[in-house]
């Protein structure tokens, strides 16, 4: 049995998730955008043991509290191999936008494809660059769930026009990872309400 919990923190309402394993009692932390305490409630009331966090891409309203978490729960922040730059740099982050010399490193880079075990699921990590250079969306098969960052969203795209942003490589990224899932892929997006990979097949106006 999973169980995903949910926070919308941050100046602009971003979505952090959290997946728990029931059967395990251990979790996983998917973009800790900002305010550490009330992620560390949500993770201790779970009454699960975080095993890592997850970073979709690098912006500044994504990534605010990631290190506060690593550091609270001594666990490992995994992010694309391709995103190194925009983690790093504020003026990529958006984050010297908002007067925020924000930069986060992560403990594990990893590439199209790769499979991260964690807190007992499988869990998949497809590059989808177009928001950003090294854009992420994590699908985890067994349970038909996918965390699409702002990569997809209900009727709609992520933004392309950010450093390393680009509206044909968002919107091929989405037809050759995203569209080709199950329709009935549960969708969390990294801002507004949740989808399915079937309902953005038809209704999405970015993808006919």
């Amino acid at each position: 049995m999973y169980r995903i919990d949910s926070r919308i923190l941050g100046m602009v309402g971003t979505n952090c998730y959290l997946l728990c394993n029931e059967d395990i009692k251990e979790c996983v932390l998917i973009d800790p955008a900002d305010r550490a305490d009330e992620i560390r409630k949500m993770i201790d009331e779970s009454g699960c043991e975080l095993k890592g966090i997850l970073l979709t891409h690098g912006h500044f309203d994504h990534i605010m509290a990631a290190d506060d978490v690593r550091e609270k729960y001594d666990v490992n922040v995994y992010a694309s191999c391709d995103e190194k730059n925009t983690l790093e740099q504020p003026h990529i982050n958006l984050g010297e936008s908002y007067g925020m010399n924000l930069s986060v490193k992560a403990d594990v880079w990893h590439n199209d494809g790769d499979v991260l075990k964690l807190a007992g699921f499988d869990i998949e990590a497809l590059h989808t660059p177009g928001h950003t250079e090294g854009g992420t969306c994590y699908y985890i098969k067994d349970i038909g769930v996918l965390f699409s960052g702002d990569t997809l969203f209900c009727g709609s795209v992520g933004r392309t026009d950010f450093p390393g942003g680009s509206m044909s490589a968002i919107v091929r990224s989405i037809k050759d990872k995203i569209m080709v899932l199950p329709d009935d892929t549960k969708v969390y997006p990294g801002h507004g309400e949740g989808t399915s990979v079937g309902y953005e097949r038809v209704n999405n106006p970015f993808l006919v």
